[in-house]
């Protein structure tokens, strides 16, 4: 693997700063501290999937914390155009010395480069750092500006000395584009839980769970009978939980929550990602946007999750990031992780609650498969072809996988 000297060489090997670009401006930005959080967010704000990772507090938390920066393997190059002053598109870009909090695996093709003698390291990336959620990557003022972005990044892609581009987990109108571009698309599985049901209309207007057992109503007898189960044996223990939201979760709350969560990273005997002081920053920048589930047992804490929502009509999700116990309990993981957020997306009207990455044990509990997709340039033809092949089969296990899972949806047949 190259040094950090020798990624950062690699990264800025074209031009910092290109000409115009058909009245467009290019400029590779190093620190987002130099971008108007207004101009950003403002531009963030007009786009279909914009995502409160996708905010300037989010993204500038994780490199000011040092959670993702140079010294973690993550060198921010934001791609952005500009007409005059103005910020007309942006990317959230970054040279990548590994493969680690990406949740789209492409350890083997860097075994297989190693394996011929070239290098796979550096890369392009572009996406958000260890958060798998589907959402803008091309956040553009306009439909021209959203496609010269694209160009762009996969010029720089080619003039650079860099292995490839990756661009995970964008919406589907992007990755369409991605398609058309001719970059590789590769195809993933989640799984979603939809407010109202299977096939509910997702508008704002569109019916909603009026409570925990309104939903447990449309589950098959044995997922019902299996959800009351496990939330009696938390229950039993007499554990009770609290819902914390913006700024009723103080100092105190997140070093609680921070214990909660290199804890689990302990057991698993790997290295967390992020630190207390970029759950602090996210805590002070966009409270409104933070849900913190405690559970507490004869007065003491011992676990907690941190949520991410949006509870805008447009978005209306909820998102799963984070968790960790201080004491083991049978089926707390999933009342603090799954079964309290529920109550929560079903309380506040949330049309959607996004688990996390991969969990197909997830759909016992309501939760149902969604395709995502990613989209990947390789510079070597050889490994390009090699690698296109490999997505061609892949994606027949992945069709395949779909339709098995369809076999066994946990809602009630009419």
């Amino acid at each position: 693997m190259q040094s950090d000297s020798g990624i950062t060489a690699a990264a800025d090997s074209h031009k910092a700063s290109q000409p115009d670009t058909l009245g467009y401006r290019t400029e590779i930005v190093s620190d987002l501290a130099g971008i108007d959080p207004a101009a950003w967010d403002a531009l963030l704000s007009r786009q279909p999937e914009a995502t409160p990772f996708l905010r300037h507090a989010f993204l500038h938390a994780l490199h000011a914390s040092g959670s993702a920066c140079g010294e973690t393997g993550w060198h921010p190059r934001y791609l952005t155009l500009w007409v005059g002053e103005r910020l007309a598109a942006a990317m959230p870009l970054y040279a990548k010395a590994h493969s680690y909090g990406e949740y789209v695996f492409d350890w083997a093709w860097a075994d297989a480069y190693a394996r011929h003698g070239i290098e796979y390291y550096p890369k392009w990336l572009s996406a958000i750092p260890f958060t798998p959620v589907r959402g803008a990557r091309l956040i553009a003022e306009d439909e021209a500006a959203r496609r010269l972005l694209l160009q762009v990044a996969l010029a720089l892609a080619a003039e650079s000395k860099m292995s490839s581009l990756h661009i995970l987990f964008p919406d589907d109108a992007e990755a369409d584009l991605m398609q058309e571009a001719g970059m590789l698309m590769r195809h993933g599985v989640q799984f979603h839980w939809t407010n109202g049901g299977e096939g509910a209309d997702p508008g704002p207007g569109g019916e909603r769970y009026a409570s925990f057992d309104d939903f447990l109503a449309t589950l098959s007898q044995k997922k019902r009978k299996n959800i009351r189960a496990e939330r009696r044996q938390v229950a039993q223990a007499g554990i009770t939980f609290r819902h914390l939201r913006g700024g009723e979760i103080d100092d105190d709350a997140w070093r609680f929550f921070n214990r909660c969560y290199r804890q689990t990273y302990r057991e698993h005997h790997s290295t967390p990602y992020l630190n207390l002081d970029f759950f602090r920053r996210i805590g002070a920048a966009m409270p409104n946007h933070l849900l913190l589930v405690v559970a507490e047992r004869e007065g003491q804490r011992i676990a907690s999750s941190l949520l991410v929502y949006d509870d805008a009509h447009e978005v209306s999700t909820l998102y799963g990031r984070y968790w960790g116990a201080l004491e083991y309990h049978p089926c707390l993981h999933f009342e603090t992780a799954y079964y309290q957020p529920l109550e929560f997306c079903i309380a506040q009207g949330i049309r959607t609650f996004e688990g996390g990455a991969q969990g197909e044990h997830k759909m016992a509990r309501g939760f149902l498969p969604v395709a995502t997709r990613s989209a990947h340039w390789l510079a070597h033809p050889d490994f390009a072809d090699a690698v296109e092949r490999f997505l061609a089969r892949e994606r027949q296990g992945i069709d395949a996988y779909l339709d098995e899972l369809g076999e066994r949806n946990p809602f009630t047949r009419s």
